[in-house]
């Protein structure tokens, strides 16, 4: 078993691999080039943050980290998937995701559409149909509207939509905190969320603290990447830094200033510390989750 945070990381980051892998349509199947771009664009990269929050969950409450597997795998389909529609050209318009052509370039820009569309209604198909997730209906419904919610026009397909809306716009904070709890945040806070529906014993404090915890996490994550394109070192984030400006996208930093933006990420990471108080050691993995992505430096 794991003994480091590290480890458990890189551990985690394998099951999911592994767990997607099986999840995916074969390219032997037909329609072959389209499980082909899906598989493309979800397999052999990510760090698979949103799955570890969903392990690192169970284990704060009791499950084991095998019994979500399931909607960890689901957020991250979600979160492949919208990565593939952000990249196309009426989005971001970007060449390159991971060091690698993105799925319309490698493919083309209708089959980047339909592998997006594809791994949306997967991750419903799994929510659903998954033995391991609990039999219970009531859960399964519960997992699923978590899921929509975070996904739709309250989540991140509304943020992504704010987003475009204020490139070039001047904004206050109450925008881009917006937008930023909607565009990156839902899924990060699903990601918790969907472990703690699996455990029908949580008391809802409990539920309540840990939606805390979520949402703290999920902006902090948000604005250290505003803060990294603007210092971050290229050499370790593995692209060019400046790009937020270049296209005058509205960005935590842009609004209150750099000195504030870094205050904000240090006192939403005492939040979410202090948010994992009733968990006790059960929560340490929790901890160390919030530490590496509030902290990193790519």
């Amino acid at each position: 078993m794991p003994t480091s945070f590290a480890e458990c990381l890189n551990h985690w980051q394998a099951v999911t691999e592994t767990a997607l892998n099986g999840y995916l349509p074969p390219t032997s199947q037909s329609p072959s080039r389209l499980h082909d771009a899906m598989r493309y664009s979800v397999l052999g990269g990510g760090k698979r943050v949103r799955p570890a929050l969903a392990y690192a969950t169970a284990e704060a409450i009791g499950l084991t980290p095998s019994s979500v597997i399931a909607a960890a795998c689901a957020v991250e389909l979600i979160h492949a998937y919208s990565l593939i529609h952000d990249d196309l050209p009426a989005m971001d318009d970007d060449d390159l995701r991971r060091g690698r052509p993105t799925c319309h370039k490698a493919f083309d820009e209708a089959t980047a559409v339909l592998a997006g569309d594809a791994l949306q209604t997967l991750a419903f198909e799994i929510l659903t149909t998954d033995t391991q997730l609990p039999a219970d209906p009531a859960i399964k419904l519960a997992l699923v509207r978590l899921l929509a919610e975070a996904t739709g026009t309250a989540g991140m397909a509304g943020g992504q939509a704010l987003d475009l809306a204020a490139e070039g716009q001047a904004a206050d904070l109450a925008t881009i905190t917006d937008i930023h709890a909607r565009k990156t945040g839902a899924l990060i806070r699903a990601s918790v969320l969907l472990a703690a529906a699996c455990q029908p014993k949580l008391s809802a404090a409990c539920s309540a603290a840990l939606d805390r915890y979520a949402r703290g996490v999920g902006l902090a994550f948000q604005i250290q990447d505003d803060l990294l394109d603007i210092e971050g070192d290229p050499a370790l984030l593995g692209k060019a830094t400046g790009a937020d400006q270049a296209l005058q996208k509205l960005t935590y930093p842009a609004v209150v200033g750099v000195q504030a933006a870094h205050a904000k990420v240090a006192a939403l990471h005492q939040e979410t510390l202090d948010a994992l108080s009733p968990f006790g050691a059960k929560a340490n993995a929790l901890r160390e989750l919030a530490n590496w992505l509030v902290l990193r430096q790519h």
